[in-house]
C-alpha cells in the first residue's frame, strides 16, 4: 500500500482520481493500492516560546536560543490563549493512520522549498520512519500528473530543500522572537513586531519616505526650438538649464535674433530590444500591481487559483525560462489559445518559423520553470482571475516573438553658443511589440520621422518655447516598486565589496514577498496613500529607533538568502549556518535591548505641567520625567489619536474634531478633546450651526 500526501484537499482529490483511489473516507481517499491524504498548508510548524518554559517577554529570558527546536500543532486563539487547532489535530491524526498503513509515501506537496518544509514536518513530528519518494510537477494537468508519477524522485534527493527551508524558518523565529520581545521591553509600552525580512523591508519603505519628504525641489528653466523641414515638424531642447527665468528669456531673445541652428553630429544607429522572458512570480506581481492595482498577496491568491484548476504552471517560481525539453511544447499550447476569440489575432501574428528561443535556459531553472499556461484553455473566469490569465498568456506569445528593430537618430545642434540636442526613434519591425501594440515604454518627446539632415548645414528656427520645469523627488514606492527594491535589495547596499558580492540577491523569496508587505500593513507601520506605500507614525518611530540597527540590515538578510540558496544546493553546511546564526541573533538581541527608552521623545512637544519633553508611544503619551508622572491613553472611546491630534493638544490645548468615537452605551459621537492647565483632559462637543430658514 501506498500513501500520497498532498498540501490541499483539492490536489489530493485530483491526485486520487488519477491513481484509481476513488473511495471516499473521512480526510482521506482509498483505492487501487492508493491512501490518499492531505494536509492544511501547515499543520505542524515551530513551537511558541512557552513550550520551552519561556511566558511572557522576560529581559532575562533573552536571547532565547532552543538547544532543540520542538513541533507543535498549527494553534488557534481561543479566550486570550492559543490552543491546538481542533481541525489540524484531527487531519494530523488521520494522516499518522494512513501513513501506519502504508509501506511507503509519495510527497505531492507543492514542489518548492515551503511545501518541502509542510511535509517534512509533518513527517519529523509524527515520527514516522517510512521511505518516500518525490512527485516533482510544475503543473497540475493529468499528463504532468502521469509523467511525474511515472518519474518519482528518491525523496532524500530533496534533503538540502529541507535543510535550506528548515534554516529560514527557523532563523524567523530567532530572530523575530528575539527582537520583538527585546524591543518591545526596551520601549515598555505596546507591542513592537520585528522580523528578518519585515524590518528591512520597513526600512527601504522609511529610507525612500523620509529622502521624498526631504527632498528640496527647485525650479528650472529649458529652451525648446521648433524646426521644420520638407514637411515635417520636430523639435529640440536645450542641453543648459537656468534657474531664473528672466535670464532665459534673455537667451530666448538672442536666439530668435539669430534665427537658425547649425546642425552639428548627426548619428544614426540600430537598436533592438529582447522580447520580454516569462513571468517569475515576483515580476508577475509587479505587472499585475502596475496594470491592475492588485496586491501582491491578491496576485499570488489568484495565481494559485489558476494552477489549482490547471490552468498555468507552478506560480511561486523564482525563474523567468524554461528549459529545453519543455521547449517542444511551446508551439502547441499557443495553438491551443486560439480556441478564445480573444487570443486569436494575437495568436495568428506569432509565426512558427519565427520564434525567439531565449527562454530556454536549463542553467537558470531551479526548482520550477517560468510561469506558462497549460493545455487547458479556460472557458469562463472571474473577472479578476481573467485579467491575470490574460497577463501571463500574452506574455507568453511576446516571448516567443522576434525582436522589435528600431533606429535611433542623435542630433546635436548649436545656436550662438547654445547647445540643443534632439533623439528621434523609428520602429523598422515592431517584432513583439505587435503582439500587444505595446509601444508605452518609448521615450518621450521622440519623434518617428526626421527629414534628412546633415553636419555642417543650417537648421531654421520656426519658433521658441520657455519650458518651466522642477526638480522631482525620489518616487514613493508602489507597491510594484517595492517588490522590485525586495527583489535587487542586494543593488542598494552602500558598501560597494558588498554590493558587488550580493548583486540581483534579494530579501524573501517570491513565494514569501507578498505575506512580508503584508505583515507590515497587518502591524500598522504602513498604509497605503493612493498607488504609494507610505509608514505610518508607528513604521516611521519603528524605523527611527532601529533603521541603523543590525535588525535592519539589508545586507545580512541578503546574505542569508545567499546562504540558503547554498544549503538547498549542498553547497554550505546548514549545521555551520545556524552557527552563525545563534551568534547574530544574540548581537541582534542585545543591540536591542540597550536601547534607552528615551530616544522617543519628541524634542517639539513638551509636558502641560512640568514642561519636560514628552514621548509618544504605541498606547500612552507621557512625560519624560518620572518624577513628573503625567500621561494620557492614546485610545479614546475607540478612537487611536494620531501624531497631529497629539500635538494639536499640547501646542493648541485643543485637538481637531475626533469623528465617531463610541460612549459606553455604544453610542457614536463627535467631540474634540481640550486640555487644562492641570494637565486633565475632558471633551467639548461640536457645535453645529442652526440652518436658516428663508
Amino acid at each position: 500500500m501506498k500513501a500520497i500526501i498532498a498540501e490541499k484537499p483539492s490536489v489530493a482529490f485530483e491526485l486520487a482520481r488519477i491513481v484509481g483511489a476513488t473511495e471516499k473516507r473521512d480526510g482521506y481517499c482509498e483505492g487501487n493500492g492508493f491512501l490518499v491524504t492531505w494536509a492544511f498548508g501547515h499543520l505542524v510548524g515551530l513551537a511558541m516560546p512557552e513550550a520551552y518554559g519561556f511566558k511572557g517577554f522576560n529581559r532575562e529570558s533573552l536571547p532565547i536560543i532552543p538547544e532543540k527546536f520542538l513541533l507543535n500543532v498549527r494553534k488557534v486563539k481561543a479566550n486570550g490563549s492559543y490552543i491546538d487547532d481542533p481541525g489540524s489535530r484531527q487531519q494530523l491524526e488521520i494522516i499518522k493512520s494512513v501513513f501506519d498503513r502504508c509501506d511507503s509515501i509519495i510527497v505531492a506537496t507543492d514542489a518548492g522549498r515551503e511545501g518541502e518544509v509542510i511535509f517534512r514536518y509533518i513527517y519529523e513530528y509524527l515520527g514516522c520512519q517510512k521511505p518516500f519518494e518525490r512527485l516533482w510537477i510544475s503543473s497540475l494537468t493529468e499528463k504532468a500528473i502521469i509523467n511525474g508519477l511515472e518519474n518519482l524522485k528518491d525523496g532524500r534527493v530533496f534533503d538540502g530543500l529541507y535543510e535550506a527551508g528548515r534554516e529560514r524558518s527557523q532563523s524567523d523565529w530567532l530572530i523575530g522572537i528575539n527582537s520583538t520581545q527585546a524591543l518591545t521591553i526596551s520601549l515598555g509600552d505596546g507591542l513592537y513586531s520585528l522580523g528578518r525580512v519585515q524590518t528591512p523591508t520597513l526600512s527601504l519603505i522609511c529610507k525612500r519616505y523620509n529622502d521624498h519628504k526631504s527632498f528640496e525641489v527647485k525650479n528650472y528653466f529649458q529652451i525648446e526650438l521648433e524646426h521644420q523641414k520638407e514637411g515635417i515638424v520636430f523639435k529640440s531642447l536645450s542641453t543648459d538649464k537656468w534657474e531664473v527665468s528672466s535670464k532665459t528669456e534673455a537667451v530666448i531673445r538672442s536666439i530668435e535674433r539669430q534665427g537658425a541652428a547649425e546642425l552639428g553630429d548627426v548619428q544614426v544607429k540600430a537598436s533592438t530590444i529582447q522580447a520580454p522572458l516569462l513571468f517569475d512570480l515576483t515580476g508577475l506581481q509587479k505587472e499585475a500591481n502596475k496594470k491592475l492595482g492588485f496586491s501582491a498577496e491578491k496576485t499570488l491568491t489568484i495565481a494559485q487559483g489558476l494552477y489549482e484548476k490547471k490552468f498555468i504552471t507552478y506560480p511561486r517560481t523564482g525563474s523567468k525560462y524554461i528549459t529545453e525539453d519543455v521547449w517542444p511544447e511551446i508551439p502547441s499550447l499557443i495553438m491551443a489559445l486560439k480556441v478564445r476569440n480573444s487570443y486569436k489575432d494575437a495568436v495568428d501574428k506569432v509565426k512558427w518559423e519565427r520564434y525567439n528561443k531565449h527562454i530556454v535556459n536549463d542553467v537558470k531553472v531551479t526548482d520550477h520553470h517560468g510561469i506558462l499556461i497549460t493545455e487547458n484553455i479556460p472557458n469562463v473566469l472571474e473577472a479578476s482571475e481573467n485579467a491575470l490569465y490574460d497577463m501571463i498568456a500574452m506574455r507568453l506569445l511576446e516571448s516567443v516573438s522576434p525582436v522589435c528593430n528600431r533606429e535611433i537618430t542623435n542630433v546635436s545642434l548649436s545656436v550662438l553658443h547654445y547647445d540643443f540636442v534632439l533623439t528621434a526613434i523609428k520602429i523598422i519591425s515592431p517584432g513583439w511589440k505587435l503582439i500587444c501594440g505595446n509601444f508605452d515604454d518609448e521615450e518621450e518627446d521622440t519623434v518617428q520621422d526626421l527629414p534628412a539632415l546633415e553636419k555642417g548645414t543650417s537648421l531654421k528656427i520656426a519658433s521658441t518655447k520657455l519650458l518651466s520645469k522642477k526638480t522631482k523627488p525620489p518616487a514613493l514606492y508602489t507597491e510594484a516598486e517595492l517588490l522590485a527594491a525586495m527583489e535587487n535589495a542586494g543593488n542598494t547596499i552602500d558598501n560597494l565589496e558588498e554590493r558587488k558580492a550580493l548583486k540581483s540577491i534579494g530579501i524573501g523569496t517570491p513565494a514569501t514577498r507578498a505575506a512580508v508587505i503584508e505583515t507590515l500593513f497587518d502591524r500598522g507601520y504602513v498604509q497605503r496613500e493612493k498607488k504609494s506605500i507610505i509608514p505610518t507614525e508607528k513604521g516611521l518611530l519603528v524605523y527611527n529607533i532601529v533603521g541603523n540597527k543590525t535588525i535592519s540590515n539589508v545586507a545580512m538578510t541578503a546574505q542569508w538568502e545567499l546562504a540558503f540558496e547554498k544549503i538547498q544546493n549542498n553547497e554550505m553546511d546548514g549545521k555551520l549556518f545556524h552557527e552563525e546564526l545563534e551568534k547574530q541573533t544574540k548581537d541582534i538581541t542585545g543591540e536591542l535591548l540597550q536601547i534607552p527608552s528615551v530616544t522617543t521623545a519628541h524634542s517639539e512637544l513638551y509636558c502641560p505641567k512640568c514642561s519636560s519633553k514628552v514621548y509618544i508611544r504605541e498606547k500612552v503619551v507621557k512625560c519624560s520625567s518620572d518624577e513628573c508622572g503625567w500621561g494620557i491613553f492614546r485610545n479614546v472611546c475607540g478612537v487611536q489619536l494620531s501624531y497631529k491630534e497629539i500635538e494639536a493638544l499640547l501646542t493648541k490645548k485643543r485637538t481637531p474634531l475626533i469623528k465617531k468615537m463610541v460612549r459606553r452605551d455604544k453610542k457614536v459621537f463627535d467631540a474634540y478633546i481640550v486640555l487644562s492647565s492641570d494637565g486633565t483632559t475632558a471633551f467639548e462637543p461640536q457645535i453645529k450651526k442652526k440652518k436658516k430658514f428663508r
